[in-house]
Order: C-alpha cells, then sequence, then structure tokens
C-alpha cells in the first residue's frame, strides 16, 4: 500500500484534486451509508472512474469494494458493480493504447493489487463462492475477475484454489453454463487454472472435463468453428501434456474414439479459413501429445494402437495424400503421422500400404520421399518427411528391408516405368543440392539402424555411374564422393551413413578397407591442420577409422587391427587422434539434436546432426578411445578370454536348458500323478458306492428268503400243490435258463476277477522291483492308494462269493419246490377258494425273485465297469513307472555331465588366475620403467574375476541340481 501511495505521489499527470476527493467521498459513502441504493450509486460510480483513476480508486476503495462482497451478497446489482470495479483495477485488457511505459506501469500496479486482493486467502474463497450465484450479473464479471487474478499471480492463485473445499469443482460448473459468454469465459478462466499445475489438472480431469470439452468441440463444429473450438483445443492439451495420468484416463475414457471426426475435411475447394487451419494445427498437436516419444512407451504404445482401431490413423492418412490442403496443415499431418506409426509395427504395416490417388498409383512413401529430395520444396515440409521416414523404419526390420531390397538388382524395374524408395534415395544422395544428400544419407542410415542383414544386403547394391564404365559399389561411391570435396553438409551426411553402416558389421569393414585409397584418405584429413568448419569432418573420419579398427576381424592382412594403430601413432598421433575424435560431441549442434527425434532445425545450414547417430557416438566414443591405447597382447589375450568365455557360456546354456528341459518333463510327471490320484479317488468312491448298494441287496434277498420260507410253512401241501396251478410250465422252465445264464456270467465274473488279480500281483512285483528307492515321492503314494484299491477288490470278491453261495441256496430251494409241485401233481385239487389264494401268494414270490434278479444284473454291470476302470489305472501307472525309469537313467547321466563340466570350470579358473598373475606382473614391470597403467584396465580385470566367480558358482548350483 504504501508503494502504490509512492507511485500515486509521483506521478506528474495525476487526477485532478477534485477527482480525488471525489473518489473518498464515494469511499465514505460506501462505507457509511445505511440506505442500499446509496451504497450501490457509488459503487456505480466508483465502476465509472476506475478505468481512467485505476491506481486512486485501487487505493482507496479496494478494502471497501472487499467489504461490500462480503455483506451485500443478497443484492446481486451491488456485487455486480463492486465486481466489475475490482476487475478494472486489476487487469491490464485496457491499456492497450497507452505508450509502453504506461503499459508497464500498468502491468506492476495490476500485480501489486493482485497481491493485496490474495493476501487474505478468503478473498478468493469469497469469489469463488459468489460464482455460485447463477445471476448473470454476479457471474460473468466473477469469472472475468478470477481469471484476471490468474494471469497476474498463476502459481499463487493456484494454490489457494487448490485446497480450497470444492474450489475446481464450482469452477468446473461454468462449462454446463447455458450462457455461451459465461461458458466461454469459463474455458478461458480453465485454461489459466490448470497452466503447470499438475494436481489441478488431475481434478479438473476426474471432473469430467474430457466429456464436456468434446461436446462443445462438436456442437460449435469441430475444425470448422470458431474460437470457442480453439480455447477448448488450448484446455485440453494443457490438461494431457506432460500429465501421464490424464492421457490414461483420456485412452481408457475411448475418448481418442471421439477424435476422428475431427479430421474428416474432405474436398475443400472453397478454401480454408484462417481459423480452421488454425483449430486443425491445435487438433494434429492434440494427437501429437498423446504419442509424443517423450511418453512412456506402454503408454504411447496402446494410444498408437487406439489410433488404428478406431479410424484415427487412416483418416491422417487421407489429409496426407488429399489435394488443396495448406502447407503448414500439411507439414503438421506428416510429423503427427510420424509419431502414430513411430515404433508401431501394426501401424507402420498400414502406413506402408497407403498408396496415393494418382494414376498408376504410388505408395505414400514414395511420394513423400519425392518431397524430400525436391529442392523446391519447402524446408520444414522436407524436413517433415524426413522425420516421417526415419519413424517409419524405427525398430521395424520389415520395413528396412522393404526399402533396402528396393535397391537390390533382383527388384529393379527393367522398364522404368515406376520410382522405387531406393532409387529416389540413390538420387538425393549423389544431387547437386548438398541438403538433398544429407536427408538422403541419414534417411538411408536408419534404413541399416540396429540391422545387421540389411548392412550386408547394401553391399550388393552396384551403381552405373557412366555410360561404359563398370558400376561402382554404393560403398565405393559414397567413398568417392567423399574423397570430391564437396560441401560440409554433404560430406557430414555421407560420413554419418558411413559410420552406421560399418558399425557392428565386420564384413563392411572389410570392403571399405579393401579399397587402398580409403585409409590414406581419413589419415590424411584427420592429420592436417584445418580450420574451425572442418574439425567436424576430421572428428567424423577419425569416428569411421575407429570404427574400422574396433570391428575390424583381420581378415585383410594390410589392414589388420594392429597395423592401423602403427599407422595412427606415426601418422596422427594418439592423443591428437583422441582429440579430434572429441571434436563431434563438443560442437554445438550435437546437444540440440540429441535432445529429441524430430529433425528440427530452424534453417537449413543448422542440418548438421541426426537424433540416431549421436546415440551412435556416446556408444562408440569410449570404446574406441580404449581400442587405439591397447596393445596387440592385450588384443589377443582379450580374444582368448571373450573365446573361452563364449565357450564356458555355450556349455553352461547347453546345460541350463537341459535342466530346463528336465523341469518341464518333471511337472509333466507331476501332473499325471496328480490326474492319476483324482482318478483314484474316484474309484474309491465308486467302490464304496457298490458296497453299499451290493449290502442294500443282500438285505433284500435275505428279507425275500425268510418271506418265503414263512409262507411255505404256513400253507403246507396245500401252497405245493397250488405252484402247479399258479405258475405255468412256460414259466417254470423260463426260470431254469435265467437260473443257468445266472451261473454262467457267475463263472465268468469269478474268472475275471482272477485276472484281475494276477495283474495286481504283476504290479506289485514291478513295484518291488530293483530301483524302486529312487522314484518319486508322488509315486510311492500312488502305489499304497493302488495297495488299498487292491484290498477293497478283494473284499468285494468274498462279498460276491458269498452272494453266489446264497444264490445257489436259492436255487436249491427252488429246485426243492419244483419237486414238491411235480409230487401235488398226482394228488386231487383243492377247492377253488384255496386255488386263488395261493395262485395270488405265488405271484407275489415270483415278482420279488425277479426284482432279485434284475438287482443282480445290475449289479454284475457295475462290477464289470469298476474291473474296466481298474484296468486303465493299471496302464497309466506302467506308462509313468516306466517313465519315471527313463528320467531316472538320463538324470544319472546329467549328474555325471555337470561333474565333467565343473572340473572344466575348475581349469579354467586356474588357468585365469594364472593369466592375472602375469598380467599383474606385467603391470609392476611397466610401472617400474615408467610407463602409465590406466586405472580402467585394472578394473576390467576385476570385473572379469568376478563373472568368472559367478561363472564358478553356477555351475556349482547346476551340480547340486
Amino acid at each position: 500500500m504504501n508503494f502504490l501511495r509512492g507511485v500515486m505521489g509521483g506521478q506528474s499527470a495525476g487526477p485532478q484534486h477534485t477527482e480525488a476527493e471525489t473518489i473518498q467521498k464515494l469511499c465514505d459513502r460506501v462505507a457509511s451509508s445505511t440506505l442500499l441504493d446509496d451504497r450501490r450509486n457509488a459503487v456505480r460510480a466508483l465502476k465509472s472512474l476506475s478505468k481512467k483513476y485505476r491506481l486512486e480508486v485501487g487505493i482507496q476503495a479496494m478494502e471497501h469494494l472487499i467489504h461490500v462482497l462480503q455483506t451485500d451478497r443478497s443484492d446481486s446489482e451491488i456485487i455486480g458493480y463492486a465486481l466489475d470495479t475490482l476487475y478494472n483495477i486489476i487487469s491490464n485488457d485496457e491499456e492497450e493504447e497507452v505508450e509502453e511505459n504506461s503499459t508497464r506501469q500498468s502491468e506492476d500496479l495490476g500485480s501489486q493489487f493482485t497481491e493485496i486482493f490474495i493476501k487474505q486467502q478468503e478473498n478468493v474463497t469469497l469469489l469463488l463462492s459468489l460464482l455460485e450465484e447463477f445471476d448473470f450479473h454476479v457471474r460473468w464479471p466473477g469469472v472475468k475477475l478470477l481469471t484476471s487474478l490468474l494471469k497476474q499471480l498463476g502459481p499463487q492463485v493456484q494454490q489457494i484454489i487448490l485446497v480450497s473445499p470444492m474450489g475446481v469443482s464450482r469452477l468446473m460448473d461454468l462449462l454446463a453454463d447455458s450462457r455461451e459468454v459465461i461458458r466461454n469465459d469459463g474455458v478461458l478462466l480453465l485454461q489459466a487454472l490448470t497452466r503447470s499445475n499438475g494436481a489441478i489438472q488431475k481434478i479438473v480431469a476426474f471432473e469430467n472435463a474430457f466429456e464436456r470439452l468434446l461436446d462443445i468441440i462438436t456442437e460449435e463444429g469441430n475444425s470448422d468453428g470458431g474460437i470457442v473450438v480453439e480455447d477448448c483445443l488450448i484446455l485440453l492439451q494443457n490438461l494431457l501434456k506432460n500429465n501421464n495420468s490424464n492421457q490414461n484416463f483420456f485412452k481408457e475414457g475411448s475418448y481418442i474414439q471421439r477424435m476422428k471426426p475431427w479430421f474428416e475435411v474432405g474436398d475443400e475447394n472453397s478454401g480454408w479459413s484462417a481459423q480452421k487451419v488454425t483449430n486443425l494445427h491445435l487438433m494434429l498437436q492434440l494427437v501429437r501429445v498423446l504419442v509424443s516419444p517423450n511418453n512412456p512407451p506402454g503408454a504411447t504404445s496402446s494410444c498408437q494402437k487406439a489410433m488404428f482401431q478406431c479410424g484415427l490413423l487412416q483418416q491422417l492418412c487421407t489429409i496426407l495424400m488429399a489435394t488443396g490442403v495448406p502447407a503448414d496443415i500439411l507439414t503438421e499431418t506428416i510429423n503427427t503421422v510420424s509419431e502414430v506409426i513411430r515404433g508401431c509395427q501394426v501401424n507402420q504395416d498400414y502406413f506402408a500400404s497407403v498408396n496415393a490417388p494418382s494414376n498408376p498409383p504410388r505408395p505414400a512413401i514414395v511420394v513423400l520421399l519425392m518431397s524430400m529430395v525436391n529442392e523446391r520444396q519447402p524446408f520444414v515440409l522436407r524436413c517433415a518427411v524426413l522425420y516421417c521416414f526415419q519413424c517409419f523404419l524405427y525398430k521395424n526390420q520389415k520395413g528396412q528391408g522393404e526399402i533396402v531390397s528396393t535397391l537390390l538388382p533382383s527388384t529393379i524395374d527393367a522398364t522404368g516405368n515406376t520410382v522405387s524408395a531406393g532409387q529416389l534415395l540413390c538420387g538425393g544422395l549423389f544431387s547437386t543440392d548438398s541438403l538433398s544428400n544429407w536427408c538422403a544419407a541419414v534417411a538411408l542410415a536408419h534404413a541399416l539402424q540396429e540391422n545387421a542383414t540389411q548392412k550386408e544386403q547394401l553391399l550388393r547394391v552396384q551403381l552405373a555411374t557412366s555410360i561404359g564404365n563398370p558400376p561402382v559399389s554404393l560403398l565405393q561411391q559414397c567413398t568417392n564422393i567423399l574423397s570430391q570435396g564437396s560441401k560440409i553438409q554433404t560430406r557430414v551426411g555421407l560420413l554419418m551413413l558411413l559410420c552406421t553402416w560399418l558399425s557392428n558389421c565386420p564384413i563392411a569393414v572389410t570392403h571399405f578397407l579393401h579399397n587402398s585409397a580409403n585409409v590414406p584418405f581419413l589419415t590424411g584429413q584427420i592429420a592436417e591442420n584445418l580450420g574451425e568448419e572442418e574439425q567436424l569432418v576430421q572428428g567424423l573420419c577419425a569416428l569411421l577409422l575407429g570404427i574400422s579398427i574396433y570391428f575390424n576381424d583381420n581378415s585383410l592382412e594390410t589392414y589388420m587391427k594392429e597395423k592401423l594403430k602403427q599407422l595412427i601413432e606415426k601418422r596422427i598421433g594418439k592423443e591428437n587422434f583422441i582429440e579430434k575424435l572429441g571434436f563431434i560431441s563438443k560442437h554445438e549442434l550435437y546437444s540440440r539434436a540429441s535432445q529429441k527425434p524430430q529433425p528440427n532445425f530452424p534453417s537449413p545450414e543448422y542440418m548438421i546432426f541426426d537424433h540416431e547417430f549421436t546415440k551412435l557416438v556416446k556408444e562408440l566414443e569410449g570404446v574406441i578411445t580404449k581400442a587405439i591405447y591397447k596393445s596387440s597382447e592385450e588384443d589377443k589375450k582379450e580374444e582368448e578370454v571373450k573365446k573361452t568365455l563364449e565357450q564356458h557360456d555355450s556349455i553352461v546354456t547347453h546345460y541350463k536348458n537341459m535342466i530346463r528341459e528336465q523341469d518341464l518333463q518333471l511337472e509333466e510327471l507331476k501332473q499325471q500323478i496328480s490326474t492319476l490320484k483324482c482318478q483314484n479317488e474316484q474309484l474309491q468312491t465308486a467302490v464304496t458306492q457298490q458296497v453299499s448298494q451290493i449290502q442294500q441287496h443282500k438285505d433284500q434277498y435275505n428279507l425275500l428268503k425268510v418271506q418265503l420260507g414263512k409262507d411255505s410253512q404256513h400253507q403246507g401241501p396245500y401252497t405245493d400243490g397250488a405252484q402247479m396251478n399258479g405258475v405255468q410250465p412256460e414259466e417254470i422252465s423260463r426260470l431254469r435258463e435265467e437260473i443257468e445264464e445266472l451261473k454262467s456270467n457267475r463263472e465268468l465274473l469269478q474268472s475275471q476277477l482272477a485276472e484281475k488279480d494276477s495283474l495286481i500281483e504283476n504290479l506289485k512285483s514291478s513295484q518291488l522291483s530293483p530301483g524302486t528307492n529312487e522314484q518319486s515321492s508322488a509315486t510311492a503314494g500312488d502305489s499304497e492308494q493302488i495297495a488299498e484299491l487292491k484290498q477293497e477288490l478283494a473284499t468285494l470278491k468274498s462279498q460276491l462269493n458269498s452272494q453266489s453261495v446264497e444264490i445257489t441256496k436259492l436255487q436249491t430251494e427252488k429246485q426243492e419246490l419244483l419237486q414238491k409241485t411235480e409230487a401235488f401233481a398226482k394228488s386231487a385239487p383243492v377247492p377253488g377258494e384255496s386255488e386263488t389264494v395261493i395262485a395270488t401268494k405265488t405271484t407275489d414270490v415270483e415278482g420279488r425273485l425277479s426284482a432279485l434278479l434284475q438287482e443282480t444284473k445290475e449289479l454284475k454291470n457295475e462290477i464289470k465297469a469298476l474291473s474296466e476302470e481298474r484296468t486303465a489305472i493299471k496302464e497309466q501307472l506302467d506308462s509313468s513307472n516306466s517313465t519315471i525309469a527313463i528320467l531316472q537313467n538320463e538324470k544319472n547321466k546329467l549328474e555325471v555331465d555337470i561333474t565333467d563340466s565343473k572340473k572344466e570350470q575348475d581349469d579354467l579358473l586356474v588357468l585365469l588366475a594364472d593369466q592375472d598373475q602375469k598380467i599383474f606382473s606385467l603391470k609392476n614391470k611397466l610401472k617400474e620403467l615408467g610407463h602409465p597403467v590406466e586405472e580402467e584396465d585394472e578394473l576390467e580385470s576385476g570385473d572379469q574375476d568376478d563373472e568368472d566367480d559367478e561363472d564358478e558358482d553356477d555351475g556349482k548350483e547346476q551340480g547340486h541340481i
């Protein structure tokens, strides 16, 4: 407040004394008047003065205006005037026509008044509560005032709103207001609220902001909408950019699918409005926010797949190939498609299948490459096409193979009717435009990135340089252009291509060294003392020569590793060579290119380094430096150690694979055993059920027997005589036949039980054979369960035998009954009444006998099924026992092999210990002679000892297994 009074007193062009008195009187009226109309009129007058006399009104009236907001909430009119007055005091929007010095002073005033207002956090909370009022004259000024506060001191106001209860939720209600003015200003308010505050961004997102904003964009006409669509898109960017939580929420809420209608632009013959270009540009940037390479790989991949599944990628490719699209929209669309397909195999395959609507149809990749190597195209468009080609080949070995195959002799179109991607790259590589040279070289290097197969395939490419001369390989042509002294941009591009080509490819290094002019050219370039512009080329030449040494397989006697090192030491000097190599990473454009994958350069002369190449330099700079300083003896020892370790690793890997296979087989056997246990339990349950049924049948049979005995005692001779009259001879014969069948079935069942007993005895003997103790505990458990099953079957057999005895007794009694019937056949018949009674009882006995016979048949069938199941269990157990025996033999062999391997490892450890002792003694001699010894070598030897110890521990663990 004192500062503001000082500023007021120092103003030369301040208001007249009467105006200051007027403001003071109005403030006094606001503070002291008891009538609401008087206070309202005074606040209205302050509002009219606040724009012209901002400083005086702010100093004298702010406290009174805040008091009005607190006490007069019942009157919306005075609240609206007070909010408008505070907005005029704090806001800087009305100062556009004033001079720059006055504008700066007004901005200082705005921030100072904002600081005074928010010093009491209750004022911001009061303002948030006023926004709940639906009255237009209160809500709209409140929205504008809070927006102005956020513009002046955003972080402080954000923090107050964040800790205010339901603060963010109250502001979200503005998007649902039916009055477009409030809704649109609410969007601007949320823009300022969500800027650079992740916590508020998450709250706003979970308050259903995505749904409401997408609805507004749809209502306003998507890309054809006005500035409201632009404001909504900016707010969506604030919510999603660098906020992984909101990005995941946006994807999981299926909001990506709702973005597809944004890009349905169709044929635009009437031209594009400036607002539509702005809207579509923001929409494309919003897509890029979701698939940015800076996002976590998993989140980016899921968004890429969702964009392909909903057809968004297809819609973007349609814009890519459409006509009449503005250049800046086309460039941004290319960049967007690039990041949608980057590293996603499905999207990359789809992009490879896209054709341009030409006659004949050409692949979209070919059409884009034609723009990249065309020097008449805009620079930003050419950079975008290069980025698209790089993203298409990123982690896409299939696409890399397709591009390289277009350069091979077997796939080149002899008719010349079509132009392939490889031909366009070669044409750009050797054109007169240095930018085309650089772009083509970098594009071709990406076709070889981390793909040794394609590096070898590219060695087959032959170029016809002129009529009558033999063809020259692509590798040789690149070195020829280097030696011709072309522009720096061209040479840098070719050197980056050669370094990428030769790294991790000894065959390519051999082809490069086979040309006797290459090494002298590189050493000559490195040894010269040139200016600063040529230092970068010297550094890249040093990198290429270092790659030729590090990845050299010594197949050429003339240029073996040691000879190349001696050549460097004689003509260049090791220290000078390392210094020139360090020029690359010290270049000012190196760090800029290493920051992000997109080639974003302000002008062509800044186009020097490629992002992926900076990774290669970082990876190789250290190892090349070590390789230059190593001696031939150290190289030989290192190679021997590598071979020994490779052999050891192969042996260990072999045994690990064998152990893994054994573990899998053991798991399968355990599963089989568990299955057998389940089946055994089921069979035991079935046997228990059968035993209970047999007992029931036995009880029924005893009951029938007792009843028949009682009937025979009571009826006496009359019953015997009535059997002839009640039972027909045909039925008697049928009963005899059934008894005979029952006997035969019983004999068959007994024979089957005897066979099962013999099988069980054989199984028992096989289990008691030598080697049983070496079987698994699970198999022993199975044998015990099978033994229990045998006992239960034996019990069942004894029960069946007793039943057969009872059936025999029944047959005997039946025979006696038949004999009595025949004896009474000669006697005189009894009266008719007794015959009827006897016939009825006889019928009842016959029914009971037939029921008993039926139950006996069912029991026989059930016992037969049980025996079949027992046979199946026995076969499965036999196969399991045989498999376990085989595995036991293999395990014994494996233990012998592991013992041999352990002995070999011990021998290797002794050999390595001797080597370490020799190295230690040589280092001591070097120290005595005054030669410096690097500490890194000692660390490496220590690391090798640690690795050997770990290998020995692995061998011991395998031996225990």
